[in-house]
């Protein structure tokens, strides 16, 4: 009997959301088809009719969830100040992982759980595309600030970008790692803030005659 469109999506969804949990439980390689399919109450045959291997599925899983560095053009297109966008997107980034379970589970899967090995090669060159926009964006924001005169004009932008993805990245994976030892966003957030701050120029005195003014920042790249 033909299963209508809506019996047809509910399996795949089953199918996805047994291998999200198998995924981060035993790994990508340590979970088989035959492993999804019984956890989803369904044939092999209808894993393979949804998917033809398991990079195929892994990348349906992978699709279904926005992961928080990918979301990183929002903070390119907003009229703030740079610093206040940059400010307000790390801290969106951490709150998604603290919040958002399966948003949680697929970035521990993707990042922790999978070996860039066969079918799953085509996952590595995901995770370093969405590590270059990631770094093309902070860059971007961090740049601006340096025009503006509000971070310190040197190192260039893309090495402070860097250092500030590396932060992020090592927050989050070190919450993932254990979750009951910090707060991810009060901590991660006053770890961002105490980063900034470490970037930022002093406050100038209003008023011509103060002697002092910013460094040159036509360098900044």
């Amino acid at each position: 009997m033909r299963k209508t469109k809506a019996e047809a999506f509910a399996t795949r969804s089953a199918i996805l959301d047994a291998a999200e949990h198998l995924f981060q439980a035993r790994g990508v390689s340590g979970t088989s088809l035959q492993d999804i399919a019984a956890a989803a109450g369904v044939t092999r045959g209808a894993v393979y009719w949804h998917f033809k291997d398991k990079g195929d599925l892994f990348n349906a899983m992978m699709a279904r969830v926005c992961l928080p560095m990918e979301t990183a053009a929002l903070a390119a297109s907003d009229t703030s100040p740079p610093l206040d966008a940059l400010r307000a997107h790390l801290r969106g980034i951490l709150e998604r992982v603290a919040a958002d379970a399966q948003v949680r589970r697929v970035f521990q899967i993707f990042t922790q759980k999978v070996e860039y090995v066969d079918e799953m090669a085509t996952v590595r060159e995901r995770h370093l595309q969405m590590r270059r926009d990631h770094l093309a964006v902070l860059a971007r924001l961090l740049r601006a600030a340096q025009r503006r005169g509000d971070i310190v004009p040197a190192p260039p932008a893309r090495q402070l970008a860097i250092g500030l993805h590396a932060l992020v990245d090592g927050l989050i994976q070190n919450w993932m790692l254990d979750p009951a030892g910090f707060a991810l966003r009060a901590v991660g957030g006053k770890a961002v803030e105490a980063h900034l701050a470490g970037l930022s120029l002093p406050a100038l005195p209003a008023g011509p005659g103060s002697g002092r003014s910013r460094p040159p920042v036509d360098g900044a790249r």
